[in-house]
């Protein structure tokens, strides 16, 4: 409902079990809990409440630090509503030899590739400066790799890919063999396949959740994880001895790469998510 000072709630968040398990009267701050709700990230939340954009049971905030208890309904404000509606999502097909983010001597971070001349999207692309500033990267894809590879002004999408409590599946398509070049799957055991599978790898000191791995021919396999530490899916070749030919990226969560052409880039279209 709209009220007379211009205001439009924001879509209330559903309850999930962790919120279940604390008492409804537990203070929390207000910018955590809007960045749990996934209304936006912590940093904005502060934004939007020293802007005055937040309102909680129909009051407005404007003090940072402010905190609530976790039974409270939180609207945002018609500016703030707009001002994400405005926000934009970039999808690039990412080449070998680029790096993700930071650049490294002698080649060039990704994030160059989104040009004019290297739009691939429909129809005739509105690419000016202001659409593609403040772009950040949601997810690593290492220099050697190739594929999807998502840019964002959306702190409520780079959370859901890349937040810790993230469950967004990211899928590999990996070519693979074994050290004296025989074929991967001549070379790899059914034991070796159950540890790619199982979640019993450490690596970095942790154990990795499991992941879905399947043989896709001969010669390529397919990881499906849900995690995504630096180089995992090489490093989990490693460790039952498969060399790594190649790694493509084909999906991040609902969203494929489909035939976006590579070093082409598109924005993320009305009605797609991940």
């Amino acid at each position: 409902m709209n009220r007379s000072d211009g205001r439009r709630p924001a879509p209330p968040a559903k309850s999930n079990d962790s919120d279940a398990s604390h008492a409804d009267g537990e203070l929390l701050r207000l910018s955590k809990l809007m960045s749990e709700r996934g209304l936006c990230s912590r940093r904005e939340a502060d934004e939007l409440i020293s802007k005055g954009q937040v309102f909680v049971d129909g009051v407005q905030i404007k003090e940072l630090g402010t905190k609530v208890t976790r039974a409270v309904q939180i609207e945002l404000g018609a500016r703030a509503i707009e001002k994400q509606s405005r926000l934009v999502t970039v999808i690039l097909n990412k080449p070998i030899g680029y790096v993700s983010s930071q650049p490294e001597p002698g080649y060039q971070p990704a994030i160059q590739l989104l040009t004019e001349e290297n739009y691939g999207g429909p129809g005739i692309p509105d690419v000016i400066p202001q659409r593609l500033n403040d772009l950040a990267v949601t997810g690593r894809l290492d220099i050697d790799s190739q594929g999807i590879l998502i840019f964002t002004q959306d702190g409520r999408i780079a959370k859901k890919l890349i937040g810790e409590n993230s469950e967004v599946e990211k899928e590999y398509l990996v070519r693979v063999q074994g050290p004296n070049g025989q074929s991967g799957k001549s070379f790899l055991s059914r034991d070796n396949l159950n540890l790619l599978r199982k979640g019993e790898l450490e690596m970095d000191g942790k154990k990795l959740k499991p992941a879905h791995v399947e043989w896709v021919n001969e010669d390529q396999l397919r990881f499906v994880l849900i995690e995504g530490k630096k180089r995992q899916v090489r490093r989990m070749c490693e460790a039952v001895d498969l060399y790594v030919k190649g790694l493509k990226r084909v999906r991040i969560g609902k969203l494929m790469l489909g035939n976006l052409p590579e070093g082409q880039w598109r924005f993320l279209e009305p009605g797609e998510n991940f």
